[in-house]
């Protein structure tokens, strides 16, 4: 019975490191990982302090963006498309939920299903007018992916799988394998974070060849008083790493890697 036991355990135990090794992502020239580096609400600070920092590793970045915020620093964003940084979706009127104050009059409680759908479609046709390109990636405003209230509770998700290649939520605690839902891909956040506890986030993906997604809004130094600061120490810190060959790490844009994936790890 013992001997049984001890076999049922082994072969338990090998059939989870198969699909384990199954669930690690297959990357090109030799690398261990995935990163993408995330900003959203197309915040002044991203194309004016931002940019200028990621060209000079030559990194690219996605940019979730609001119509109506890319107005304020246009020429900015024009430059950041024309160095190849890519565009995403972030909606049109930012909608989050009521229970942050200054969300209230735009509540996404008090959205539906087809109000959603229009407002991601006009968000894109404004952004395409803005910045001659057309977002295929979008990211959830505060990471909702529900709208609705009480028992008219709903998800959007549906609907952001139709309208776009990936949907990128915020806060999570993991990054992505093969089993990724490309309309629900998670994101870790690296406001306020210093570069040794993002180094942790990386160290842990890596283990198990995943994408780790990385999101921010402000970029800055650290005297900068918001709970939402991507910190320009932090940040060169992090370019040097990942930009080091010797880490095997492959920094691309989301729609780039997420192309990659459907494309490559079909089985």
């Amino acid at each position: 019975m013992k001997k049984l036991i001890l076999l049922l355990c082994t072969i338990s135990l090998s059939a989870n490191l198969i699909d384990q090794e199954n669930k690690a992502i297959q990357w090109p020239d030799g690398n261990t990982m995935a990163i993408s580096l995330t900003w959203d609400d197309a915040r002044d600070s991203q194309v004016l302090v931002g940019t200028p920092i990621l060209d000079k590793y030559e990194v690219k970045a996605t940019f979730y963006v609001v119509p109506s915020s890319v107005e304020r620093e246009l020429e900015g964003w024009k430059s950041a498309v024309l160095n190849g940084h890519e565009i995403g979706n972030h909606s049109l009127l930012h909608p989050c939920s009521e229970s942050y104050p200054w969300s209230r009059d735009n509540a996404i409680e008090d959205y539906s299903l087809n109000r959603m759908r229009k407002e991601l479609i006009k968000a894109n046709v404004e952004i395409e007018k803005l910045l001659g390109v057309t977002p295929t990636e979008f990211a959830y405003p505060c990471g909702n992916t529900y709208l609705g209230r009480d028992k008219k509770i709903k998800s959007y998700v549906p609907v952001v799988r139709k309208l776009f290649s990936t949907g990128r939520t915020f806060a999570d605690i993991s990054s992505n394998d093969l089993d990724l839902d490309f309309a629900r891909l998670s994101c870790v956040i690296m406001d306020n974070k210093d570069f040794k506890s993002i180094k942790s986030q990386i160290e842990h993906a890596r283990e198990q060849g995943k994408w780790l997604i990385l999101g921010g809004h402000e970029i800055g130094h650290k005297e900068i008083k918001t709970d939402y600061l991507t910190n320009i120490e932090m940040l060169e810190e992090l370019l040097d790493y990942i930009k080091n060959p010797t880490n095997k790490i492959w920094t691309a844009p989301v729609g780039e890697i997420a192309s990659y994936i459907k494309a490559n790890n079909k089985n």
